[in-house]
């Protein structure tokens, strides 16, 4: 037995939980894993298991930029590296703005486990592939989104019950780091794209006006990984409530179409243009905001994102050996060429044009 191992039977056991049958579900692209755990009395609960020493460092809020490009990647993207006790505190901090997401029932900081609430198997892609019209799902989606803006709570630190953990903004270098892992990792799945230093100092200034206005208008509580594979649709609550929210430990403060574009311009599955519109605009009346101001903040952060994902992807496939993230890419670089086309989106796409050729971009 792995010492690992017999952390977690100690911890089920300080948990009451030592009779519980454990089910190991399938992981993702993090260093997390899940187990589902019915007890005897046929009660469903979830082990999450992340060993805190499997990541870098968290960003410290009073760290310099050098500081934060010196300690790793999380703290320059001002990423939780999956502490226990962020997940913890960003889930009290969304239910007290109404929202849903797991109850935590018991929590090892030091080693890195949380026995939560399980929500069940109904992922929207689930029950949207099985058959349920997706679009009223979209809407109450934009619905809690709509919620946890309108909702404030903009807290420096954030309390929980393994701790506090730092409500971050998700700022110019964060945002910047983000954009990079594409001129970093697609010439590493892609030999023959060449970013040398001029390149890699244009494509920088052209972003700079994206990651400053991302950083100034950085407002609400950005889930920051919102889309159909991390909501739970729970239809016996009420309102935004039937919105079951999972994987928000990177909660950061960043501006409201962060999330927004996340959920509508999806990675891993298609939303029709038309649902896409339907719900920016069903966002922008109930904030009342004005849209065509939003709809170019969205263009350009959303082509930022793509950047970013395309980057992400890349070095899975590259790094990682994991070869099904390619199936994403054409449908994430069918998002970035539509946004390039969009109102101010002008300079990015001349970058494009000059450094990868046609061919390659999906």
């Amino acid at each position: 037995m792995s010492d690992r191992e017999q952390q977690r039977l100690d911890f089920l056991k300080t948990a009451g939980l030592a009779d519980a049958v454990r089910t190991p579900l399938a992981g993702d692209a993090s260093t997390r894993r899940y187990e589902r755990l019915t007890t005897p009395a046929g009660v469903t609960l979830m082990l999450m298991d992340q060993p805190p020493a499997t990541e870098s460092q968290p960003c410290d809020p009073s760290w310099t930029p050098a500081q934060r490009h010196a300690a790793g990647w999380n703290a320059v993207a001002r990423l939780s590296a999956g502490r226990i006790e962020a997940f913890a505190a960003v889930a009290d901090h969304l239910r007290h703005a109404g929202l849903s997401t797991p109850d935590i029932i018991a929590v090892d900081v030091e080693n890195g486990m949380a026995v939560i609430e399980d929500f069940g198997d109904d992922l929207f892609v689930r029950v949207i592939d099985e058959g349920e019209p997706q679009a009223p799902l979209y809407i109450a989606a934009v619905d809690a989104l709509a919620r946890l803006h309108l909702a404030g709570l903009l807290p420096d630190v954030m309390p929980g019950p393994g701790g506090d953990w730092p409500l971050l903004t998700y700022d110019a270098v964060a945002l910047q780091g983000g954009a990079d892992l594409f001129v970093q990792w697609m010439p590493k799945l892609h030999p023959e794209l060449d970013f040398g230093p001029a390149a890699i100092d244009e494509w920088r200034a052209v972003w700079a006006p994206v990651t400053a206005m991302g950083e100034q208008k950085a407002w609400v509580t950005a889930h920051r990984d919102y889309h159909a594979e991390n909501l739970i649709w729970l239809p016996e609550r009420l309102h935004q409530r039937r919105v079951g929210m999972i994987d928000f430990q990177d909660a950061v403060r960043a501006h409201p179409v962060w999330d927004l574009h996340s959920l509508l311009q999806d990675a891993r599955r298609d939303v029709p243009p038309e649902l896409e519109a339907v719900c920016f605009n069903h966002y922008c009346d109930v904030m009342m905001v004005d849209r065509e101001v939003y709809r170019r903040d969205y263009a350009a952060l959303a082509t930022l994102n793509e950047a970013r994902i395309l980057g992400v992807f890349a070095r899975l496939i590259a790094r990682d050996g994991k070869p099904r993230y390619a199936a994403f890419m054409p449908r994430v670089w069918a998002h970035l060429n539509s946004n390039l086309k969009k109102p101010g989106m002008e300079v990015v796409a001349a970058w494009f044009d000059r450094h990868v050729p046609s061919e390659l971009r999906g």
